[in-house]
């Protein structure tokens, strides 16, 4: 699976971004999707992931209730609302292919990866 994400930019605290992953190569509804970000000098962290078929969502703790994870299984493409944004949210953000996974938050379970998208919030 090759993925591309796209939105990533500067929006001042309390604005809105909408990240988008597109996806290629195989059948996107084969796999779970995630998005998970890195601040420098820190560890990927997870951040949201929606099953294969789009039914289940689950959230990290720091973003719940502010981004939305959502698939378009037609057009191959994830997303990523994220509202009420954070300084402390700033990080490149990656999208994420899974085909099982058991612990969804490890980094190490995804399959194929993004290469990244810039996202910072000034305060």
């Amino acid at each position: 699976v090759q993925l591309v994400e796209s939105g990533g930019g500067s929006v001042q605290a309390g604005g809105s971004l909408r990240l988008s992953c597109a996806a290629s190569g195989r059948t996107f509804s084969n796999y779970g999707m995630g998005w998970f970000r890195q601040a420098p000098g820190t560890e990927r962290e997870f951040a949201a992931l929606i099953s294969r078929s789009g039914g289940m969502t689950f959230y990290a703790d720091s973003v719940k209730g502010r981004f939305t994870i959502s698939r378009d299984t037609m057009k191959n493409i994830l997303y990523l609302q994220m509202n009420s944004l954070k300084p402390e949210d700033t990080a490149v953000y990656y999208c994420a292919a899974v085909r099982t996974v058991s612990d969804y938050v490890s980094f190490g379970e995804y399959d194929y990866w993004g290469q990244g998208t810039q996202v910072t919030v000034s305060s």
